[in-house]
């Protein structure tokens, strides 16, 4: 095991420790983020499904389907790195979604009913999840390297890399994530600052 995924895994046993003691602030994030210049801006919005140890997107996907904005979640493939964002069309239309092993629910690896965000026009804003982050833009993922590669695929559609935010509690920040030449920076971690 190489020195950097050494370093990466003892990390993400630290942040996942530290996160289970604050997952309720995570919806002081979500409303931070329904008044963010840019998610009020954004009419196509690519989101995750929160996992228990992440910030809750529920209020989020409640408010993009409030003001009629495009909903696009993960679809992801769990023998490669490769994730698609398909659209998402109610709320309704979420709960019906099967679960993975992962326990979040995705589109069918068959549904082929769905726009997939690049195929059409794109996505204005990437709300990213990751165990830790860091000021410089630095994310750590699951080690999958899922959001990294759609990005990569994003900056190649004619839009261009949409916007990025990180969803995170304050105890996820670090003071320097480790990574290499496959990380894509994000452009902005939205935490719960202390008052």
């Amino acid at each position: 095991m190489s020195a950097l995924r050494a370093a990466k895994q003892a990390m993400r046993r630290e942040i996942k420790r530290r996160v289970a003691s604050v997952i309720l602030s995570g919806l002081v994030v979500s409303f931070q983020l329904l008044k963010h210049p840019k998610y009020v801006s954004a009419q196509r919005i690519a989101l995750f499904l929160s996992m228990n140890d992440e910030v809750c997107t529920q209020e989020i996907i409640k408010d993009v389907f409030k003001w009629g904005k495009s909903c696009f979640i993960p679809r992801y493939q769990s023998d490669s790195n490769h994730m698609d964002m398909l659209r998402l069309h109610s709320l309704q239309d979420m709960d019906a979604l099967p679960l993975t092993s992962w326990n979040i629910r995705q589109p069918a690896a068959d549904d082929s009913s769905r726009e997939e965000a690049l195929s059409g026009g794109g996505v204005d804003l990437i709300l990213m999840p990751g165990l830790g982050f860091d000021r410089s833009g630095n994310r750590l993922g699951r080690g999958k390297g899922f959001y990294d590669t759609y990005l990569e695929r994003c900056m190649q559609h004619p839009r261009g890399k949409p916007y990025t935010i990180a969803l995170a509690f304050k105890e996820q920040l670090c003071e320097q994530i480790p990574v290499d030449d496959n990380d894509v920076l994000i452009d902005e971690v939205l935490y719960e600052e202390d008052e």
